[in-house]
């Protein structure tokens, strides 16, 4: 089969397309026959050796796709899945536990199925267990044009929550509105519009999968007893936090480690899904996709998230 192998820890440039053994249909996993993989920031960090997983060289990437099933227990051949392999994705056929592995509704298209593993559990873990968001709680959304970002602006607001949308640049602006954002303000300048659009109270929840220079001000824009749920660092640069700002106005700062969780809770994934799917079937989860790439163009698609270029989720067709 033809898939995708990090060959080198070179960045994005490191990927190259080969042809590899189909997985062993062992009866233990499902074999998923593969037609869209989900790209995620985690591989831009792969192909450097910056992420905590580190497979031996070479290996395949690719942690979320969607496809039909061919084999495997508990579900039926021919059926539409999305799933969440972590590693083996970006392949034409992927072997999965058979608890990451989720029934896809016939009305969600497959590129919509692998948009949602990664990005739609990881914030519902953030939103629901580790925030404890509220209906008509005001959340804050950083990095809202991109995958994580667009998820969290669409899974709060299905949630009854205000959102507000911060995003780079005047062209990402549309795509925090497509997800459902109610106000969308510029990195630039957010402390001070959030400021404005709250009348001075701030916001109870802030989504940071950013990170960088931000902190601060995010920080400052919570309301009292607000939490900041960290998420990630794709601004390239960890953030450190006076801890005496947390007594200010009682704030909280949350880590959300959802792949720390449910490793150790397996079950918990299919929880989330169940919790998740009435909220596809009514179509109020409907991921923002942006570029679409052909397997041989990975690196590009690598490129597109770690030149902080995409708007919503960057996509690996397969067949």
């Amino acid at each position: 089969m033809r898939a995708v192998q990090i060959t080198g820890l070179d960045g994005p440039s490191a990927l190259q397309v080969v042809d590899v053994d189909e997985p062993v249909a062992d009866g233990s996993a499902v074999v998923v026959d593969v037609h869209v993989a989900g790209v995620t920031f985690p591989e831009v960090l792969q192909s450097r050796g910056e992420y905590q997983i580190k497979p031996p060289l070479p290996f395949v990437p690719g942690s979320e796709v969607a496809g039909v099933v061919r084999s495997g227990p508990g579900f039926t051949p021919g059926q539409r899945v999305a799933a969440f392999p972590g590693l083996g994705g970006f392949a034409e056929v992927a072997a999965v536990s058979p608890g990451a592995v989720f029934p896809l509704p016939d009305a969600v298209s497959f590129e919509a199925g692998a948009a949602l593993p990664m990005n739609y559990l990881t914030v519902h873990f953030g939103l629901v267990r580790r925030g404890q968001l509220r209906k008509g709680e005001t959340v804050l959304v950083h990095g809202a044009a991109g995958g994580v970002g667009t998820a969290a602006v669409q899974l709060a607001s299905a949630l009854g929550a205000r959102v507000i949308a911060v995003v780079s640049s005047d062209d990402k602006i549309a795509t925090a509105k497509a997800a459902g954002a109610d106000e969308v303000v510029l990195a630039d300048g957010f402390k001070d519009a959030v400021k404005g659009l709250t009348g001075g109270r701030g916001v109870d929840l802030v989504v940071d999968p950013v990170g960088g220079d931000r902190f601060t001000d995010s920080l400052r824009s919570l309301a009292v007893e607000g939490r900041l749920l960290v998420i990630g660092f794709t601004g390239g640069e960890i953030p450190q936090v006076k801890v005496n700002r947390l007594l200010l106005n009682n704030i909280s700062v949350v880590g959300v480690g959802w792949g720390a969780f449910w490793m150790g809770r397996p079950e918990y994934l299919q929880e989330q899904w169940a919790d998740l799917l009435p909220l596809l079937e009514a179509g109020k989860l409907a991921p923002v996709l942006g570029r679409s790439f052909a397997l041989e163009d990975a690196s590009a698609a690598l490129l597109e998230l770690d030149e902080r270029r995409a708007t919503g989720k960057v996509l690996l067709r397969v067949r």
